[in-house]
């Protein structure tokens, strides 16, 4: 790696690279969709999500206006726009998720059990370790 072609690249870095590459590789420019930007003169909020209501645009927008608060140093103007459009679109989903009705007293709906079957010990094998070794000589 160090001197012999060119400049050196770690084997994570190589890794990354051939993976982005392979995946643009696969995918036709035609079949990828047509985004709107917030420079482009076309560009209306609300014919993006229409189905949202007042207190939702305006808590998307406030999403978007503390991100943009804490971190807005950090993006570029295309990043912005990508930005609010993922607020806008976060939206509605989380309008679904806040609509169930759940209850203080609702369990969980999964529950994380384990698959293992544990061999049971039976008879005089089953000596505890610490009386075991007592017994025995170094």
């Amino acid at each position: 790696m160090n001197g012999k072609g060119g400049f050196p690249i770690s084997r994570r870095e190589f890794a990354r690279r051939a993976a982005i590459v392979s995946a643009v590789s696969m995918v036709p420019t035609s079949a990828l969709p047509a985004r709107p930007s917030m420079e482009d003169p076309s560009f209306d909020q609300s014919s993006d999500a229409p189905s949202l209501s007042t207190e939702s645009k305006a808590e998307a927008e406030a999403r978007y206006q503390t991100i943009l608060g804490v971190y807005g140093a950090r993006f570029s103007d295309t990043q912005k726009s990508d930005l609010r459009r993922l607020c806008f679109a976060a939206q509605p989903s989380l309008d679904r998720l806040r609509a169930y009705p759940i209850e203080n007293g609702d369990c969980p709906a999964l529950y994380l059990k384990p698959l293992v079957e544990r061999e049971k010990k039976s008879g005089p094998a089953a000596v505890p370790r610490a009386a075991g070794s007592a017994t025995q000589k170094p």
